[in-house]
Order: C-alpha cells, then structure tokens, then sequence
C-alpha cells in the first residue's frame, strides 16, 4: 500500500495548504507585535481584529466576546476556573456530564479539590444527556452548566439549545465545548444561549496551538493568564498572529463548504457503518445513529482489543483511533463508552474512524476490507472468542 490512508480527523485535521499560505507572511513580512505603536504592528493588529470579526460571525457572536487562547484545552479550563472563581459569592456547583473531554473533567476534578461541588449528569446508552436529570441536579448554588456540543469520541450531538434554555431560565451561566463541533455543524450561540464556548484551530484544518473562547458581553470572568493587557486585559501574553491568521483561513474555507462537506461526509460514514455491520459479525455502532457529526463513526468489537487493531491498521498505513487522543496509551477502557453502558470487555474492542474534507470511497473501501481482515485473524487468536464459538455451536445442535 502506498499512501497514508488518514481517518483520525477528530485527532487533528491535515492543515489545508491556502491556510500555510495565509500564515507566512506573518512570519517574515507582517511580523509585528500587535500591541506595538508602528505602521508594521498596525497590520498585524489590523489582521487579529479582522479574524476575530470572521469568528464571530460564524457564532452570531460580537468581535469583542472572542478571546483568542492556545487551543480547546485551555478554552474550557479558562472557563471552568474563571466562573468559579468569579462567582463564589453566588454559589460553588457545577454541573457536567460524564461523557465529557478529559480537559472539562480534569478540571472539574481540580476545582473540587478547591471546594466546588460537582454533578456529573448521566447519558443514555446513544450518549445523550436527559434533560430532565439536568432539571433535578439545579440547585440555588449552582453557577454553572458545562455540556459539549457534540462528542469527540462517539459524536454524538447533544440538545444543547434546550440545554441553554434551562440555564437561562434558572440564571445559570452555560458553557459548551464546541471544539469537535466547530465548522461541522452551525452554531448560534444567540440561538442556543450560550454564555462560553470552546473551540480549536486543529480541529478544522488550521494549525496546532490555536483556539478560542467565546464570552458573552456581561459574563463576570477573570483573567487566566496575567502579565500584559492583550486580549482585552483577560489573557497576558503577545498574540499568536499567524496562529491567529490560519485560524482565520481555515475558518473561512470550512465554513464556504460546511453543507457541502457535511452532507458529502455523511454518506461516506454512513457507506462505511453500512460496510463494517453487514459484513463483520458480532460488532455495534456507538452513539446517535442520527444525532451525531457527520464525519464520526465509532464501533466495538467483541472478542478483540482495540489497542491490536490500531497497530495492524497502521501496519497498513490506515491511521484511526480507539478513542480521544488525549488518552492514548492508557490501559482503562474508554469513559464514554463505560458511560453508555459497555461493559469492559466490550469497550476494549473500540475503533473510531472520523473522515475529513479529502476522505474517498476507494479509501473507506480499502479500509473496510483490512478492518474485516484484521478482526477476523485477532479473533482467531483469541480463546474467548473460540469458546464463545463453542458454545454457540452446542447450542444448535
């Protein structure tokens, strides 16, 4: 096999080379400090200013509620941190979901360590929340409701427009992180009520080292990062402008072809969990089949270990993924799909496959062809899954 056959997109995305071509300038030409007071550093302010209007507009957003941070990571530790500190005199209760970013959880874990109260909201077995568990977790001191838009893991896509009604009815600040969701699927955050949002460059064809909070005009928030007056005196530290500037870029492709993309995208996942159930025995598809990103398919199968899989996949240059990559190398089986109900056993056996804008049939075909080949020889190697054969053959008889 020649060519890498890419589909760990919910990983990192492949920069698109118009975005590379938008940042180098900004390496060697417009290479000012934006907050310097010379016609150099003007451009460079001029183009930040610029990306920040483009963003919010794909938000219903105002240029003023964008702050730019280092990626979704410390997006939604920003978030979590500065509510809660800003806020104790209101209350000190937070409520998430278990099915949350390693990045949301972690923090939650540190805050409690500080005297936050946390729930984390159940998922049904397609991993959405129940709206009316939410309804029962409020209490008078809770200050904030963090539920992603849509997972990493098994893409489901949760209500989160009912989710921003709730929070605003009860005078909750509501926080989600978008940053699977961003540039796949439309975002209002006027419409939703969403008071923070997350979201990531490398999600979306941009460069690593690069996202975005969004805080809505009013929201009580403190500084993360102190030392400077960047970013409106909320985060110290000069700006990443070609960071900044291909974030923009990309942004601007991925939102020109995000219908086009996305209906292209779902008949290619669906083409390839048609493929994987029909012709691989003992296998299920998790998350939503229809409430989920368009380019997200994620399965486990029985009698395997996942970890086996994704090292004979790559042995033929098949690049895909039992999980988030924040938690590659861990020997626990995923929490999400612990959260959905599967047993150990059966999370172990998880494969996510997630497409991208340059993802073709001939590609999911050949893929489909080495996962039914490697199942099949992991499977034979297995004594659970010859006693199971055993079994079911002493069955029939």
């Amino acid at each position: 096999m020649g060519e890498i056959i890419y589909l760990d997109n919910a990983a990192t995305t492949r920069v698109r080379p118009e975005v590379v071509d938008a940042m180098i300038p900004y390496f060697t030409e417009d290479y000012g400090n934006p907050s310097a007071v010379y016609n150099l550093a003007s451009r460079s302010r001029s183009a930040v200013n610029g990306v920040r209007e483009q963003i919010a507009a794909t938000l219903e957003a105002k240029p003023e509620e964008i702050y730019f941070t280092a990626g979704g990571s410390e997006s939604d530790n920003w978030a979590l941190k500065a509510i809660f500190e800003a806020n104790k005199s209101k209350g000190n209760h937070i409520i998430t979901t278990k099915i949350e970013h390693h990045a949301i959880l972690h923090t939650c874990e540190y805050l409690e360590k500080q005297g936050c109260e946390v729930t984390y909201l159940n998922v049904d077995e397609n991993g959405r929340i129940n709206l009316e568990e939410l309804k029962r977790a409020i209490r008078p001191t809770t200050i904030l409701i963090s539920v992603m838009t849509a997972n990493n893991e098994i893409g489901t896509i949760e209500p989160i427009k009912k989710v921003g009604e709730i929070a605003k009815e009860h005078g909750i600040y509501f926080h989600t992180d978008a940053v699977q969701a961003y540039g796949q699927i439309p975002i209002s955050v006027e419409e939703c009520h969403i008071d923070l949002l997350s979201a990531s460059g490398h999600k979306l064809n941009g460069p690593k080292g690069i996202g975005f909070l969004y805080v809505r005009k009013g929201v009580k928030i403190g500084s993360f990062v102190h030392g400077g007056a960047q970013e409106r005196r909320r985060r110290a530290g000069t700006e990443n402008v070609p960071g900044i500037i291909g974030l923009g870029k990309a942004v601007e492709l991925g939102f020109a072809d995000m219908q086009e993309r996305s209906e292209r995208e779902t008949k290619l996942r669906d083409y390839l969990m048609e493929r994987i159930m029909a012709e691989v025995p003992y296998v299920r598809i998790n998350g939503d089949r229809t409430k989920r990103l368009p380019n997200n398919a994620n399965f486990s199968f029985q009698f395997i270990e996942g970890e086996s899989l994704l090292i004979m996949l790559d042995m033929k240059k098949i690049c895909a993924s039992s999980g988030s990559a924040c938690t590659s190398g861990s020997l626990d089986p995923s929490h999400v799909l612990l959260a959905i109900g599967l047993p150990h056993e059966i999370a172990h056996g998880s494969l996510r496959l997630t497409l991208g804008y340059e993802t073709t049939k001939e590609e999911i075909d050949t893929a489909v062809e080495a996962i039914k080949e490697i199942v099949q020889k992991l499977r034979d190697m297995s004594p659970l899954y010859e006693d199971f054969l055993k079994k079911h053959s002493e069955k029939e008889k």
